[in-house]
């Protein structure tokens, strides 16, 4: 397992909002385990906390806006980004003001001030949701469609169109996070002529300047406009240079714009709270999807979170087959309940039984409704449960296994034909005088189906 990081110092930045204006100090701090990414706004009474949580997003216009009471936090995405580039997973962003400052427009500056702090490793497992399946979430106004596929990593591709002649398709692809740094970090927030018009007449990007946004012009620029861009960004000359962008801007990749759009995707999701294995797959990716993606992805994970659902692999080499079983079980059918061992140690013991059409106990019960008893989920659980305890002596053969107790128990869903049934029996006491203290789940369809604890004893046969 890998540990969960925070950094090893605090650290400051200063800089203006893009959109506000304002002067800004952010003061990134170490923070606890299990903290994750929480914003803390210091120029406020009390200091609230606003977690950086996708349920809180309230705008995406020109970025992400959070809200939490009536608490404001302005354009994080940029910051999460870094922080996530940077493999950290505990982190408290201190802010005397609601926008965070936007530097160049890129993460470069808030990465460069991590690694300067110093990352630490804290004793606790990083926890990791691990895609099993295809996730989407579509737009259908705009056609932006965000995916999230199986992998060995978490990495993103983020595929745009901009329709027009100045930037047109662009695809930009992060392997994994270990390529932050060198590939998408230092890639900056873009604008196109028309758009920045808007938002110049609307009071916002007072904090722009040409150094920290790219600007496509994709329009004839007339006289007025020249003059009102050398008002707002403070320039006596202005120019268009023959790669279509405003002033005098390098690019740092040809494919600059679909990079930052990657940054922004890395920013967002972290939003989910939740590191993800997968590979995110994003289509004409912007705030809005973005967020709603990661709304979805952490409604899906708290979902799985309660139902606490294991994933086992039933494709692989079980521990112990349907023979092995046998030899060390008393049981036979049709009451032999188990198939398959698929982990074993010590402590715990996970068992696999497939449950058809053909169970003698279909034959009386609810034949019209076929539902597998409570009772017979419960004695195979214990079955599993068995083959934990007769592994603990070298002659099993001569043992058989009888109930002491069973408490707690639960059933929470159906489990009907066509189901595998996962047993999963747990140790909550060492085993002592052939005594096994268990607490036993059966679990189907990405469900708890039951629950129950289990006492049983083994007695040698004379």
């Amino acid at each position: 397992m890998v540990k969960q990081k925070t950094i090893a110092n605090e650290i400051s930045l200063k800089g203006v909002g893009l959109h506000t204006g304002q002067e800004v100090t952010m003061t990134l701090k170490p923070a606890p385990v299990n903290n994750g990414f929480t914003f803390v706004r210091v120029d406020l009474e009390g200091q609230p906390i606003i977690e950086a949580d996708a349920n809180y997003v309230v705008n995406t216009q020109r970025g992400t806006n959070l809200e939490k009471r009536g608490v404001m936090i302005q354009t994080p995405e940029h910051v999460l980004a870094a922080i996530v580039g940077s493999d950290l997973d505990n982190i408290i962003i201190e802010l005397n003001a609601s926008e965070l400052p936007i530097m160049d427009g890129s993460s470069k500056y808030f990465v460069e001030a991590i690694e300067k702090a110093g990352i630490v490793d804290q004793d606790a497992d990083r926890k990791v949701y691990v895609v099993k399946e295809v996730i989407s979430y579509l737009d259908e106004a705009t056609g932006s469609e965000i995916t999230v596929i199986p992998s060995e990593e978490y990495c993103v591709t983020t595929m745009v169109d901009f329709g027009t002649k100045v930037l047109g398709t662009q695809n930009a692809t992060m392997k994994g996070i270990k390529d932050f740094k060198s590939e998408i970090a230092d890639c900056r927030t873009f604008s196109f002529l028309h758009e920045l018009e808007a938002l110049l007449n609307n009071g916002l990007i007072k904090g722009g300047d040409l150094n920290n946004a790219i600007v496509y012009v994709d329009k004839e620029i007339s006289t007025e406009t020249m003059e009102n861009l050398k008002k707002a960004f403070n320039k006596e000359t202005i120019s268009v240079k023959p790669n279509g962008i405003l002033d005098n801007l390098t690019l740092h990749f040809p494919n600059e714009a679909a990079r930052h759009k990657l940054l922004d995707v890395v920013g967002d999701l972290s939003l989910i709270g939740t590191r993800i294995q997968g590979k995110v797959i994003a289509n004409k990716p912007g705030h809005y999807v973005n967020t709603q993606f990661a709304k979805k992805m952490a409604k899906i994970i708290k979902a799985e979170e309660r139902n606490n659902v294991p994933q086992y692999d039933i494709n692989k080499e079980p521990v112990l087959d349907i023979h092995g079983i046998m030899n060390l079980l008393p049981h036979r059918p049709p009451f032999l309940l188990v198939d398959k061992i698929l982990e074993l140690t010590d402590t715990h013991v996970v068992g696999l039984k497939n449950v058809t059409m053909n169970e003698d106990f279909f034959i009386g019960h609810f034949p019209g409704a076929p539902v597998m008893p409570g009772v017979l989920q419960i004695e195979a659980m214990a079955q599993t449960g068995g083959i934990l305890i007769l592994s603990s002596v070298s002659d099993p053969e001569n043992y058989l296994t009888y109930f002491m107790k069973i408490d707690n128990v639960k059933f929470k869903n159906k489990v009907l034909p066509g189901d595998t049934l996962f047993f999963k029996c747990d140790l909550l006491s060492p085993i002592r005088r052939g005594i096994c203290h268990m607490q036993a789940y059966a679990y189907a369809n990405g469900k708890l189906v039951s629950e129950a604890e289990l006492m049983a004893q083994i007695v040698k046969v004379k």
